[in-house]
């Protein structure tokens, strides 16, 4: 076997999990994996040690430090498993010259249905039923109709809009908010547009689907400021709800119920607040993983890593 023209290193256990086209398609440009597939996350110090002799990094989680960087002589692209870079330094690697890639749109539909399912769970209480099964108990638990209610989608972007037509369609009217996102294509995609604070006051559910931001954006002045018995979702990225004041919303019965699939710290640590909140639903940051969000993420990555590899300019650039 030749011995390929570049090597990757690929942190994440997930690439190509469910379909060999990813790989085949590095190895056949002539990019071939630095390592073998492994069922773990790549730690810092072995991320490191082994970046010394990759031309292209292949990350999920990993931090991506300019210290990565400047221990990787040979490093001509980043690319991210995924569809948020925010655990990359895109602007130290722009400095140094290496393009950044990454996956948008891949597991839109993915999460935005795990995302319904959440909703579901949250007011039918599924999780709550099945637990209280398996430990011997037989409850009757009640939870509202969908039909009818008001769902307000904060972040309209992809997988907002498709959040909202499941909505629809369980014949849910849908508020929405975005600052970048006209009005018109709001009302063009049957949603009513909203500032926050009046998507909050009168939304009966509320799912976020933003980029992480440097603050809370649900504060405890905020979840105050929900509709008394609202049900709120998160399958965007951990941050955007303060953790302690959910935990009180739920505590006091101000919120009915909650969902979450990412969190601010990952694995959620032993003793964290939200283990002990009530009527709350966690799940382990796994809204993307489907085999088909995995087969499309790793091609949209490779083809963008063999692109720069070969000279040419990536298709899907961060920053």
């Amino acid at each position: 076997m030749s011995t390929p023209a570049h090597t990757t290193l690929i942190t994440t256990p997930t690439f190509a999990r469910h379909s060999p086209d990813p790989w085949t398609l590095l190895a056949d440009g002539g990019a071939g994996p630095l390592r073998p597939y492994d069922d773990r996350a790549l730690p810092y110090g072995e991320l490191l040690a082994r970046i010394a002799g990759a031309d292209a990094l292949v990350a999920g989680m990993d931090p991506v430090t300019a210290e990565v960087m400047d221990a990787a002589p040979r490093l001509k692209v980043i690319a991210k498993h995924g569809v948020g870079t925010d655990t990359i330094d895109v602007a130290a690697a722009r400095d140094r010259g290496i393009p950044v890639v990454f996956a948008p749109g891949s597991n839109s539909r993915a999460v935005a249905e795990y995302t319904f399912g959440l909703v579901l769970d949250a007011a039918r209480r599924i999780s709550a039923s099945h637990t209280a099964v398996t430990e011997g108990g037989w409850p009757k638990l009640f939870g509202p109709e969908l039909h009818g209610r008001t769902l307000g989608v904060v972040g309209f972007g992809r997988i907002g809009r498709l959040v909202a037509g499941y909505a629809r369609a369980f014949g849910m009217s849908v508020l929405a908010h975005d600052p970048y996102v006209p009005d018109d294509a709001v009302t063009g995609a049957d949603a009513e547009p909203a500032g926050l604070d009046a998507l909050l006051a009168r939304a009966d559910v509320v799912t976020l689907h933003l980029p992480p931001a440097g603050e809370p954006l649900l504060d405890a002045a905020r979840l105050e400021a929900m509709k008394p018995g609202a049900i709120l979702v998160n399958a965007a990225r951990g941050g955007l709800v303060d953790d302690t004041a959910l935990a009180a919303a739920l505590h006091s019965g101000h919120l009915a119920a909650a969902a979450l699939d990412a969190f601010a710290v990952e694995p959620l640590p032993a003793g964290h607040v939200l283990r002990t909140a009530p009527r709350l639903t966690l799940t382990s940051h796994m809204a993307a993983c489907t085999p088909e969000a995995n087969r499309a993420m790793g091609l949209m990555v490779a083809e963008d890593v063999l692109r720069v590899l070969d000279g040419e300019a990536p298709r899907h650039a961060a920053g």
